[in-house]
Formats: C-alpha cells, sequence, structure tokens
C-alpha cells in the first residue's frame, strides 16, 4: 500500500512541476492524472497494485472537503458581498458542464451506434 500511494504522489508531484515549469492552464494534479492515465494504459498490469490504495483514498474522500468547508465559513463575510456572482457562476458552470456531457455522450453513443453496426 505504502509503495501504491507513493507512486500516486509521485504522479501528483509530477504534474505539479510540469504545470509549473510549462505554466499550464492546468492544474498540477489534473497533468499528473493524465499521466497516471498514460502510465497505466502502457501498463495495465500496475493498476492492480494502484486500485487497492486509490479505492481507500476514494473510501474517505469526503473528509479531503472539510478543510474547504471550513475556508467557506470563515470568509463568509467576504464571500456574502459576491453571492449573486458566486450563485450565478454556480448555475451557468453545472448548466454547461451538464450540457457539454450531454454532447460528448451523444457523439460517444453515435460512434458506438455505428461501429456495432459494421
Amino acid at each position: 500500500m505504502l509503495l501504491s500511494l507513493t507512486v500516486l504522489l509521485l504522479f501528483q508531484c509530477l504534474g505539479e512541476g510540469l504545470s509549473y515549469l510549462f505554466r499550464l492552464p492546468v492544474p498540477g494534479p489534473v497533468v499528473g492524472m493524465l499521466l497516471l492515465l498514460v502510465f497505466l494504459m502502457a501498463r495495465p498490469r500496475a493498476a492492480d497494485a494502484i486500485e487497492p490504495t486509490a479505492n481507500e483514498l476514494l473510501r474517505h474522500l469526503s473528509l479531503l472537503f472539510v478543510p474547504a468547508g471550513v475556508g467557506i465559513m470563515v470568509s463568509a463575510s467576504a464571500l456574502r458581498g459576491n453571492l449573486l456572482a458566486i450563485v450565478l457562476a454556480i448555475i451557468v458552470s453545472t448548466t454547461l458542464g451538464i450540457a457539454v456531457t450531454a454532447l460528448v455522450m451523444r457523439a460517444l453513443m453515435q460512434r458506438y451506434r455505428e461501429g456495432s453496426a459494421r
């Protein structure tokens, strides 16, 4: 478990470093996840070693949201002045996220149907 946790953290740190070094507009952990994806596609058996640790981390994922929630509560007075903008941003981004997901799903389903019709 310690080795697989080290691998996960290594990819996160690698992503952070690349994101910082190349001034990428993408957060480091996202770059790290993409690198991990490429690694796991190249070595599928590595997924068997990493999966138990990843599942254990996912079981406790809700704990990682506690600091963000506390930060929001502490900064509530500063956020109160921008409440309308924040609510609007949440509504618009959620709507766009759902719409993009639906369009991608539709395209993938169409591609799948065309592939299975052959």
